[in-house]
């Protein structure tokens, strides 16, 4: 078996792999990148989803918030981001010809008189009063997102508001928000942030949402999400050139099937390749770095049989029991979401005619999101039934950058629709078939759109070169087959503090930079290390960090 040498291995060409293996490959270090599909990017590419349109989607993650300027002028990036107008639009699902539109170059007349449109005057006052307490959650903590972990009374000291801090830290993101609020839409449109991608009540003492909650609204140190030009792969693009430039050996087609503490990796291109490193970096979610790590106990386990490889025999059962045992503990963590994408012939018309579809359509469309819609939704959904009403949120990408099109297309009036649907968790898959399943979460899509639209949405999806509508709907399974994202959970696992929580070691670089494992040799740099989630890059940046400082040391 060919054995090749480097300083890091890393597993995963997401973009934080790309990242890591950026700053790393810039500092001298021999880095060899494994990702096992055939392209780079993992969640932040661009695809060409329909056959024969010259349109590039974002198919998996599709905004950019808490991407640092720090990491994009370090590494020297040609990222291009363009900040949105509108905040959110958010239609009544009582009364759909009436809704809210955010818009934040509206003064303050403005923007009273769109919160009395949806019988919300009282909230038009504490708005701008709850943006400010997130404003300071924001330009606080986000600085410390590149730094070695703050301890949580470091990050308390640094709020400097212990009314601020009790809010979003202590109490359940449900009662923050409803003592507010009064209004159930304008506490739907709060909420939401809490809930994306995490299957959880607004009211759990676990505080999940508001975990969630921080991450949506500190990026940048704003909370503003902007359009990336050219689409997610635009991103990843430029992170794999500077990580090429700097000699970082990045192969794809790569599939890793077993890791050891030692920092022996064993993959496949054709045949099976050993590499050694004194450190791995796991640019996958926590728990498929654990089979990964089984896999090679079992491949040590039964070296002395001649065991073809580790991964061979996991799968095969020919492994000791307490390995087999090991295995079946490894429970995957829950994503709870659908995503679906559409190209249309034009912006569908709207049953409110005093908002245009240019300007309901370029923020986040939040669709049947009442505050008490997203806990009925997420009641029943906890049951194992299918949500009706399906919240979802909804943004066009094309509106802020055309140029994922096509000229011919752009000039046609063409458009992308992006839709996240909500609280539809792993767990429905026990009831439903994956085919199934998402032929009903489609429906379920369209039928919430067109519940506040003047037209069917299916009259304006455009079609592909074999006459087929262009609409494309990926299931958490569909997540995890692509992605190895378990569970299609796009966090890789529950959101962490972006602190160290009282009793917690910070003795080494890696449990300082929140990116350690049980294994010394071998460290987290994607989502599901402390800080991670979204396309941030900063697991991939702290990961580095923390190689850096050891090597130093």
């Amino acid at each position: 078996m060919p054995q090749l040498r480097h300083d890091v291995v890393i597993i995963g060409g997401g973009h934080n792999g790309l990242t890591a293996a950026a700053y790393l490959a810039r500092a001298g270090k021999r880095v060899l990148l494994l990702e096992r599909s055939d392209h780079l990017g993992g969640a932040a590419v661009s695809a060409q989803a329909f056959a024969g349109v010259d349109a590039w989607l974002s198919r998996y993650s599709y905004l950019v918030s808490l991407l640092p300027q720090r990491i994009i002028d370090e590494l020297g990036l040609d990222i291009r981001l363009v900040r949105r107008r509108y905040s959110s639009y958010t239609p009544d699902p009582a009364d759909p010809a009436r809704g809210l539109l955010i818009d934040t170059e509206a003064g303050s007349e403005a923007s009273a008189a769109a919160f009395a449109r949806v019988d919300a005057a009282d909230d038009a006052g504490a708005w701008p009063a709850f943006s400010a307490d997130t404003a300071l959650l924001a330009e606080r903590l986000f600085p410390t997102l590149t730094e070695p972990l703050p301890t949580r009374d470091e990050a308390r000291a640094l709020i400097d508001d212990d009314r601020v801090w009790r809010a979003f830290v202590e109490h359940p993101l449900g009662e923050t928000i409803d003592a507010r609020f009064t209004n159930d839409l304008v506490r739907g449109v709060v909420a939401t942030d809490g809930i994306i991608g995490t299957f959880t009540s607004l009211g759990d003492p676990a505080l999940d949402a508001n975990r969630c909650f921080l991450y949506h609204v500190i990026g940048g140190g704003t909370g503003d999400w902007d359009v990336p030009v050219g689409g997610m792969g635009a991103v990843t693009g430029e992170l794999a050139r500077c990580a090429r430039e700097a000699g970082a050996e990045l192969v794809t087609g790569a599939e890793v099937i077993s890791v050891d503490p030692s920092g022996a990796v064993r993959w496949q291109q054709g045949g099976e390749r050993m590499s050694q490193a004194d450190v791995v970096l796991a640019n996958v979610a926590p728990t498929v770095l654990d089979r990964l790590l089984a896999a090679g106990e079992a491949a040590v386990g039964t070296a002395s049989v001649g065991a073809s490889s580790g991964a061979a025999r996991a799968a095969s059962g020919g492994v000791p029991a307490v390995v087999r045992e090991r295995l079946r503990e490894l429970h995957a963590p829950e994503g709870a979401q659908v995503k679906v994408n559409l190209l249309l012939t034009r912006l569908p018309r709207l049953l409110d005619a005093a908002v245009t579809p240019e300007a309901a359509f370029a923020g986040t469309f939040h669709v049947n999101e009442l505050g008490s819609q997203l806990e009925t939704a997420y009641a029943e959904a906890a049951r194992g039934r299918m949500p009706s009403p399906l919240p979802c949120e909804i943004y066009c990408h094309t509106l802020s950058d055309p140029s994922i099109l096509s000229p011919e297309l752009a000039a046609s009036g063409m458009h992308t629709l992006t839709v996240f649907g909500l609280h539809v968790p792993h767990r429905l898959l026990e009831r439903f078939g994956n085919d199934e399943l998402r032929e009903q979460l489609q429906a379920a899509v369209l039928a919430s759109l067109n519940s506040v639209l003047a037209e069917p949405i299916e009259g304006v999806i455009a079609t592909d070169a074999s006459g087929r509508p262009c609409i494309e709907t990926k299931t958490t399974l569909d997540l995890e087959q692509a992605l190895a994202m378990p569970g299609g959970n796009i966090f890789h696992g529950p959101l962490s503090w972006p602190w160290a929580e009282p009793g917690a070691s910070l003795a080494t670089p890696a449990e300082r930079w929140g990116v350690a494992t049980a294994h010394p040799r071998i460290l987290l740099c994607g989502a599901g290390a402390v800080r991670g989630g979204a396309v941030s890059a900063i697991g991939g940046h702290n990961a580095a960090m923390a190689v850096l400082e050891a090597s130093v040391a």
